[in-house]
């Protein structure tokens, strides 16, 4: 699936290029391999998004894991391919299926992009005034 740019500013829409989501038992397959609870994932649009204790860490696209590349994850550099995980998104690092049993401290490497992601700031809703005229 890819996006692409109509007439109208702003609007995009999705033409099906071939690619198939994700399938279920690859997601699967990913959790068994890093083997903590604290990792969960949420599906987006046929695709889903890895966390680790609450925080995007990677994305599985396509059946491959797309890990961010940040200092945190400097050890994938010389082991893993770089590409996007859709088609105009920055690179990830992607780590294949047999990288998921050679890598053995890929799931500290996943904690680590966590810690080093900024928590999230709360929104403050403002109240709506009313204007007296």
């Amino acid at each position: 699936m890819k996006t692409e740019a109509s007439d109208v500013p702003g609007l995009f829409f999705f033409v099906y290029d071939g690619a198939m989501a994700t399938q279920k038992e690859t997601v699967e397959f990913i959790l068994d391999k890093l083997a903590d609870k604290r990792f969960t994932v949420r599906s987006m649009f046929g695709e889903y998004a890895l966390y680790a204790s609450g925080k995007t860490v990677a994305f599985v696209c396509d059946d491959l894991l797309y890990v961010k590349i940040l200092p945190a994850s400097a050890a994938l550099e010389d082991v893993c391919e770089k590409g996007p995980a859709d088609p105009g998104s920055k690179d990830y690092y992607i780590v294949e299926e047999s990288q998921l049993s050679s890598l053995e401290d890929l799931s500290h490497i996943l904690f680590d992009i966590a810690k080093s992601i900024p928590a999230k700031k709360k929104s403050v809703k403002k109240k709506a005034s009313r204007v007296r005229g």
